[in-house]
């Protein structure tokens, strides 16, 4: 479903809303999978799932600290689709079409179904970018969402860099096994094996933000990317209405150890245009971490990271805990 009109005649959007959607739609991108739609309870108002995905009239609004390019990823771009903001690793966006759009994305004026798949000459610079500079030893996928691609080119670029001798390491981001997990073929998990045949790590983070997101049709698709030799982990960001609570966090945490996926990183959210509705003090994300210590395994802790201003890169936001402290 990709317009106002489809998520209202499937019961997820009320008619009253279908206006001031489609202003939204006129700006950003919307989609949602089958697989996500029916994870929504059109007749809780606060439904979390519904929150992350289904357009509202509030994106319109751009807050005074809200930046259209809140990570400063042009300023850190070398070629186009690569961003280079650490000396030891580098992303490369081979797309920025994604299955689902998600209303807090930071991304969310540039992607769309109709954005950025690199051309061949486009990925092929990007790709002598890469190889021209020994200083990057691990390559990130992002976009977008690079699982979208066909395994065929998929495969063909995770080979590539592979053959790289100081690339050590490949890293994957993506929605795709729990927004769209049928998306995740035997053929599509081959072309992760690519990198592995050359003698290198591929790691795959999954964005999840809440556990109703680990479906049986997730776990799946998550566990053929296991057996594909991919290691999991687990990304999310503080979301206010999705799991601004210790309870959710937990039952999130929780859900991804049970499908094998290590919690890595749990992100403030970026000031993109119109996602103040969705923002946690940094404070309330602290004290909801201090909560759950103790409370869950080690296993299940992520750190937790803000980006710093014009493309500083990641920072942990902790929280800190005094020897001894209970």
């Amino acid at each position: 479903m990709k317009t106002p009109r489809d998520l209202a005649a499937a019961g997820l959007l009320p008619a009253g809303a279908v206006p001031g959607a489609e202003a939204v739609a006129a700006r950003y991108s919307i989609a949602v999978t089958p697989a996500v739609a029916a994870l929504i309870d059109p007749a809780d108002p606060a439904d979390p799932i519904a929150r992350q995905y289904l357009p509202d009239a509030a994106e319109l609004h751009t807050a005074p600290h809200e930046l259209a390019d809140p990570t400063a990823d042009a300023p850190f771009t070398p070629v186009k689709g690569v961003v280079h903001r650490y000396p030891d690793r580098a992303l490369l966006k081979p797309l920025l079409a994604c299955p689902v759009y998600c209303r807090f994305c930071f991304r969310r004026e540039a992607v769309g179904p109709d954005g950025g798949l690199l051309t061949g000459a486009e990925l092929d610079a990007a790709l002598a970018w890469f190889a021209r500079t020994p200083q990057v030893r691990e390559a990130i996928l992002t976009g977008g969402d690079p699982l979208m691609l066909s395994p065929r080119r998929l495969g063909g670029m995770l080979g590539r860099l592979a053959a790289l001798p100081h690339i050590e390491l490949l890293r994957v981001h993506s929605r795709v096994p729990v927004a769209a997990p049928d998306l995740v073929t035997e053929a599509l998990a081959a072309a992760l094996e690519t990198a592995q045949e050359r003698g290198k790590p591929l790691y795959l983070c999954v964005h999840a933000n809440h556990a109703r997101e680990f479906t049986p049709a997730a776990i799946a698709a998550l566990a053929r990317l296991q057996r594909a030799g991919a290691v999991l982990l687990g990304q999310s960001v503080l979301l206010r209405g999705v799991n601004d609570s210790a309870a959710a966090l937990e039952d999130l945490f929780r859900a991804m150890l049970r499908a094998r996926v290590k919690p890595y990183y749990l992100h403030q959210l970026d000031p993109a245009p119109g996602t103040a509705r969705f923002a946690v003090p940094v404070e309330d994300g602290r004290a909801l971490l201090r909560a759950l210590r103790g409370r869950v395994t080690g296993l299940a802790w992520p750190t937790y990271v803000q980006e710093r201003p014009a493309g500083g890169g990641k920072v942990p936001l902790g929280p800190e805990f005094s020897p001894g402290a209970g």
